[in-house]
């Protein structure tokens, strides 16, 4: 009785706000406007006062304008007389038009029939509301897919099984991190962490995580993970930036101050962590009661920028420029990044793993020739490591012209992946490649062999199985 109370309530509130304008007949309507047009008459009056004041019109125009303007005027008040008396004359027999009158009755009807009508078919007072358990809240609140959902599942119920895998324990924690679950997300980067050894950028991914878990403090785990990465790679911007901001949590504002002066003055001027820098050194300044304008270190001059295209045409909409700006700026963010690891590895070439990255990275921009450089340097350094030797083939693979017909692959990229099998005999990639060599060469034989190895590590479930087996079903039909 309560729901029919107040939708009784609401509807008869709805035809009282619409009906009675109906049937009122509007009152001083061209009395307003003739008053509003006079007002704006006087406003044009004023102005050309002010132009002739400065000279900007001459004194002949000035009289034109002013006629024509005092024209307009007395025959606004003319007008508005004879309203006046036209109103006057009919004042006590105004009324609303017909047809307002009838549509304000119509609503008057057809408003409560028509709801009552529409909520007899399609609503439902009886229903009791949905519990909170058994709503789907994730999808209420714009949460993933669920094929993202799917996947997750998947990767969870094959780390159980394989639980020294670091890459799948590190594309779980940095889904986790996307998603805002950062307690699961740090877990599993911590356990790729232990298993990865000193990878870089895995490290330095832990770290982050663990400060954002910790609502931006730096708890422990993570200064050493940061410190971990220094005693690596000591010019590391990200660690050397958590680092001081560890210190300057616990009290070492001087230290603090020092790490963060000497980040910002081997930095370049348009590194993208150059701003917050500054902002650190400025509040570690004003803590320790110094000036930060003479304790802020000036960076180093912006690297190169890269030629910006002419746009071509004059009729190029803004969202599309602006669009072409933000990529510019995204691409050169990224150069930057590249040439700064490059630099570190000029400073610190033992780092095998850092030119791994900066080869990939190179390949990613196109540029083959330096991926090439950067992958062989990784291969000097650690000759008999097989993910190395086949990123080495992997590089000189991507340099080749793409062919629609297979053909052999270059011999030092052949030999290379070979030691990697060697030293790995089940080494995916290797066994793949060197599968696809045999193909293109007509060793039908040796291309079942290596393909057949490669099928045994795969589930029937899994993609890769379907993609191999059509290729050995290809080879057996002689394709």
């Amino acid at each position: 009785m309560l729901f029919w109370i107040v939708a009784a309530a609401l509807t008869a509130a709805v035809v009282l706000l619409i009906v009675p304008p109906l049937l009122r007949k509007p009152e001083g309507a061209a009395e307003e406007r003739a008053a509003y047009d006079l007002e704006v008459y006087r406003d044009q009056l004023g102005e050309l006062e002010r132009d002739q004041g400065r000279g900007l019109i001459s004194e002949a125009q000035a009289a034109a304008a002013r006629a024509e303007i005092g024209r307009r005027m007395l025959a606004i008040a003319d007008h508005g007389k004879g309203s006046a008396k036209d109103g006057a004359k009919g004042k006590a027999t105004a009324r609303a038009p017909r047809s307002a009158m009838a549509l304000a009755a119509l609503l008057a009807v057809l408003l409560p029939l028509g709801t009552l009508a529409v909520y007899g078919k399609l609503g439902r007072p009886e229903l009791p509301a949905q519990p909170l358990a058994s709503r789907n809240l994730d999808h209420e609140r714009g949460g993933p897919p669920k094929n993202v959902l799917a996947a997750m599942d998947k990767l969870k119920a094959q780390l159980a099984e394989t639980p020294d895998d670091p890459q799948g324990w590190a594309i779980l924690g940095q889904a986790y991190a996307k998603m805002g679950r950062l307690p699961e997300a740090a877990d599993a980067l911590g356990k790729a962490v232990a298993l990865a050894g000193d990878d870089l950028e895995l490290l330095g991914s832990y770290g982050e995580v663990l400060i954002s878990a910790n609502g931006g403090t730096v708890p422990d785990e993570a200064r050493k993970t940061f410190d971990r990465v220094l005693a690596k790679d000591p010019t590391e911007p990200r660690a050397r930036f958590y680092a001081a901001l560890a210190r300057f949590q616990a009290g070492d504002t001087k230290d603090a101050l020092e790490r963060w002066s000497a980040l910002l003055a081997e930095s370049h001027a348009d590194a993208p962590w150059v701003p917050i820098v500054r902002t650190q050194i400025a509040e570690a300044a004003k803590a320790l009661n110094l000036d930060p304008a003479k304790v802020t270190p000036e960076p180093l001059p912006a690297q190169q920028q890269p030629p910006v295209a002419q746009n071509q045409g004059q009729n190029q909409g803004q969202g599309q420029a602006q669009g072409q700006t933000e990529g510019e700026d995204q691409q050169q963010m990224i150069r930057g990044m590249v040439d700064g690891l490059a630099a570190r590895l000029e400073a610190n070439p033992d780092d095998v793993d850092g030119w791994l990255r900066l080869s990939r990275s190179y390949g990613v921009m196109g540029e083959s020739a330096k991926a090439i450089d950067a992958a062989r340097k990784a291969r000097e350094r650690a000759p008999q490591r097989p993910d190395v030797l086949v990123a080495y083939a992997s590089a000189l693979l991507s340099a080749e012209p793409r062919s629609s017909k297979p053909g052999p692959m270059p011999e030092e990229a052949v030999a290379s992946l070979r030691q990697a099998l060697a030293a790995e005999p089940d080494n995916r990639d290797a066994l793949w490649l060197l599968g696809l060599n045999a193909a293109g060469v007509g060793q039908t034989a040796e291309a079942t062999d290596l393909w057949t190895r490669l099928l045994a590590q795969f589930k029937p479930e899994e993609p890769e199985y379907t993609l191999i087996r059509a290729r050995l079903e290809s080879l057996k039909a002689g394709g």
